[in-house]
């Protein structure tokens, strides 16, 4: 998680909302990611997807068996989508996601007994320090007049 941290201050140097993930495999990083949206204009540009595109490369494979995704903030349904379709066996994230979340907070995508595929998910890792970070980010962006 502290390597998905360090993704999403890149983020936040960036001035896009700081998310970062990290894929992990047999104990190595195969994907990470932090959220790009602005800079690349695309609204698919999350942490995840990058990280799980990058992870999805380096194993030559759609199917993520056996890897670990660990990200800053709970999944979106987009990305808890993709997650599920990857077939990851294992997330961790940081804090919740009140608006958004699709792991734990409004739905259950990752763990729906009616999809062909769930996930293991734990949330709360560095919470503290994930949700600071975001809090941080918006609080800056309130005071430049942003939205």
């Amino acid at each position: 998680m502290r390597r998905a941290l360090d993704q999403a201050r890149l983020a936040y140097d960036q001035q896009e909302v700081p998310v970062g993930a990290v894929i992990v495999f047999e104990n190595r990083v195969i994907g990470e990611g932090y959220n790009q949206r602005e800079t690349l204009n695309d609204p698919t540009a999350h942490a995840e997807m990058i990280a799980i595109t990058q992870a999805a490369q380096a194993l030559d494979s759609w199917r993520l068996i056996d890897c670990t995704l660990y990200v800053t903030l709970e999944p979106c349904p987009m990305c808890a989508g993709a997650i599920v379709q990857a077939r990851m066996p294992n997330i961790v994230y940081g804090t919740t996601d009140p608006k958004g979340g699709a792991c734990h907070t409004l739905y259950q995508i990752t763990e729906d007994p009616r999809l062909n595929h769930r996930c293991t998910v734990v949330g709360g890792l560095l919470k503290e320090e994930c949700a600071s970070l975001l809090q941080d980010f918006f609080a800056e962006q309130r005071a430049k007049g942003k939205k």
